[in-house]
């Protein structure tokens, strides 16, 4: 089994999910919870290692709802 290394993020970038993570669950409008998300889905894409699998839109925000069952 290979040993994955973790997704290292800057702190601002942490920091910009963690909050674009509240303002989607507190969004009610579909169109802008997809925006916050695809927010996010670039500033992911950027970090992520070459051989790492494609994160798409519907991931990111699976993770926000994950997080947020999580959270509280």
């Amino acid at each position: 089994m290979i040993a994955r290394k973790q997704l290292d993020l800057p702190p601002t970038v942490a920091r910009a999910f963690v909050k674009d993570r509240k303002a989607f669950s507190a969004e009610e409008n579909r169109y802008k919870q997809d925006e916050i998300a695809l927010r996010q889905l670039h500033a992911l894409k950027e970090h992520r290692w070459p051989r790492e699998k494609t994160t798409r839109l519907s991931d990111v925000k699976q993770m926000f709802v994950e997080m947020n069952c999580m959270i509280g």
